[in-house]
C-alpha cells in the first residue's frame, strides 16, 4: 500500500516545503532562523526524548535506531502552532500550520536505512515600532518582515554489531533562501526607504549514533544512546537591494530609484553537537528516561557580519520523558493497546539578546493509535511552552502545538510463493 503513495507525497512535500513559513517567532530573526525540533511527533510527545527506538518507529536524531527497523516505515508529520507573543507594552497572537517530516525506513537483515525531507530551520516574523525621528518632531515607523528557510534532505544507515549494540551514520544535505526586508519611513514625508537582504544557503552536515540496550532483569531492560555532530560548515551567497519607496493611493508599492549593493557571501558554522541519554523500561510495555543535549556557540547570527546586539553561548537541552501501553496484546480492548507518553523539556537555547539569555521550556503530552488489524499506527501529541522574556525589551512567546504524525508499516522484499 505505501509503495503507491510515497512519490507523489514526496513531491508534495517538497514543493510546499519550499513555500511554508512554519514560523511566527521574532526570534527567527537571528541567523538561519528558529531551528526546527529534528524528531517525530511521537519523540516530541516524550518531552523530544530519542533514546528508545524500536522497530516500526523511525528516529531520525539517531541513525543506530534504523539497524531495529523489521518492518518497512513510512513516517509522515505536520504541526499546528499557536503562538501569544508579549512585550511590555503590548501582545498579539499568530497561527501556522508547518510539515515537520517526511521519511522512509528499510529494513535490511541487520542493516537499516532511513531518507527523507524535513525542514531544518524556518523564518517568518513581521515586527514594527515607532521612533521619535532624530530630524524632525516627528515619528519614524520602522517594520522588519523575514520568511524561507533551510530545508534538508537526509540519508542515515544503522548496523547492529550484536544484539545489545548498533551504531549508524547520517549525512544530511542542507538548502535555501531566507529574504528579509527592512522598511522606514518618516509620518509626513512622502518617501520611504527599503531595504532586501537575500541569503541563498547551502551545505552538508554529518551526525554519528550509538543505540545500546540491555536487560537489567527478567522484565526491565536498560537503554543507551550517544549521537555526535562534528562542526559543519554552511555556504550563504549574500545579495542586497535598496531603494527609495511610496506607496499608491491602492496600496501597491512603487520603488523609486532601485540599486543593488555589493555585499560579502559569508559561512555560517553549525557548531558541534552531543546529546546522552539513559533509560529503562519493559518492553511493549512501558519506558522512561531522559536526554541531556550540548551544543557549542556558533556565529549562526552573522550572515551579513551586522547585527550588534546578538551573541551566541553553549546550549545545553535536558529531555524526561516517558510512554506506557496497558496491555498490547489485547483484542477486544482498543483503549488498552493506545500508547500513552508524555514529558518535560528545558532548553537554554545559545542565543544572547541585550545581554539575555533566552531560554525555552514546555510540557509534553500524548497518545499512539493503533490501526486495527495492521501494525500502523497515528500520533498526536500536544505541547505547551515558553521562550523568552518580556524584560530587556525582548519578546516573551507563550506557544501551544498539536502535533499529528502518521507511521505506516509495511513489509517488502518479499520473495513469491505462488508463480
Amino acid at each position: 500500500m505505501i509503495k503507491k503513495i510515497i512519490v507523489p507525497v514526496f513531491l508534495f512535500f517538497t514543493l510546499i516545503s519550499f513555500a511554508q513559513q512554519g514560523t511566527s517567532s521574532p526570534y527567527s530573526f537571528y541567523g538561519i532562523g528558529d531551528v526546527k525540533f529534528k524528531g517525530t511527533a511521537e519523540n516530541r510527545a516524550m518531552g523530544g526524548l530519542t533514546i528508545y527506538s524500536d522497530s516500526i518507529h523511525l528516529n531520525f536524531q539517531n541513525p543506530a535506531s534504523y539497524a531495529n527497523l523489521k518492518l518497512t516505515t513510512f513516517s509522515l508529520g505536520g504541526t499546528y502552532l499557536t503562538t501569544s507573543l508579549s512585550t511590555n507594552s503590548q501582545s498579539e497572537k499568530a497561527r501556522r500550520t508547518a510539515m515537520d517530516y517526511l521519511a522512509v525506513g528499510l529494513p535490511l537483515g541487520k542493516l537499516g536505512v532511513g531518507f527523507g525531507l524535513l525542514p531544518y530551520s524556518s523564518v517568518g516574523y513581521n515586527i514594527q515600532s515607532t521612533v521619535p525621528a532624530t530630524t524632525t518632531n516627528a515619528q519614524e515607523i520602522k517594520q522588519y518582515s523575514g520568511t524561507g528557510g533551510i530545508n534538508k534532505v537526509f540519508f542515515g544507515a544503522g548496523y547492529a554489531l550484536t544484539k545489545k549494540l548498533s551504531v549508524g551514520v547520517d549525512y544530511s544535505y542542507n538548502f535555501g533562501k531566507i529574504q528579509t526586508y527592512s522598511f522606514r519611513f518618516i509620518e509626513g514625508i512622502q518617501y520611504g526607504s527599503r531595504e532586501k537582504n537575500l541569503s541563498d544557503i547551502t551545505g552538508g552536515t554529518l551526525t554519528a549514533g550509538l543505540n545500546f540496550n540491555t536487560p537489567i532483569n527478567k522484565k526491565i531492560n536498560g537503554f543507551a544512546s550517544l549521537t555526535y555532530s562534528p562542526d559543519s560548515k554552511l555556504s550563504s551567497s549574500n545579495s542586497r537591494n535598496i531603494a527609495t519607496i511610496q506607496y499608491s493611493s491602492s496600496g501597491a508599492e512603487i520603488l523609486v530609484q532601485p540599486l543593488d549593493v555589493d555585499v560579502d557571501n559569508t559561512t555560517i558554522t553549525l557548531p558541534s553537537k552531543l546529546a546522552v541519554g539513559l533509560g529503562v523500561g519493559e518492553s511493549k510495555k512501558w519506558m522512561l528516561g531522559t536526554e541531556i543535549t550540548f551544543q557549542k556557540s556558533s556565529n549562526m547570527g552573522n550572515r551579513f557580519n551586522d547585527i550588534n546586539n546578538v551573541n551566541y553561548e553553549n546550549s545545553t537541552r535536558v529531555s524526561v520523558g516517558g510512554f506506557y501501553i496497558p496491555n498490547y496484546k489485547t483484542f477486544s480492548k482498543y483503549y488498552e493497546k493506545i500508547i500513552y507518553r508524555g514529558g518535560l523539556r528545558y532548553e537554554n537555547t545559545g542565543l544572547i539578546i541585550n545581554n539575555t539569555s533566552i531560554k525555552d521550556y514546555g510540557v509534553n503530552a500524548g497518545v499512539g493509535l493503533p490501526l486495527i488489524g495492521v501494525f500502523s499506527n497515528i500520533n498526536i501529541g500536544l505541547e505547551y511552552g515558553q521562550r523568552g522574556t518580556t524584560s530587556a525589551n525582548l519578546v516573551q512567546e507563550n506557544y501551544f502545538n498539536i502535533s499529528i504524525g502518521f507511521s505506516l508499516n509495511d513489509k517488502w522484499f518479499q520473495k513469491r510463493r505462488f508463480y
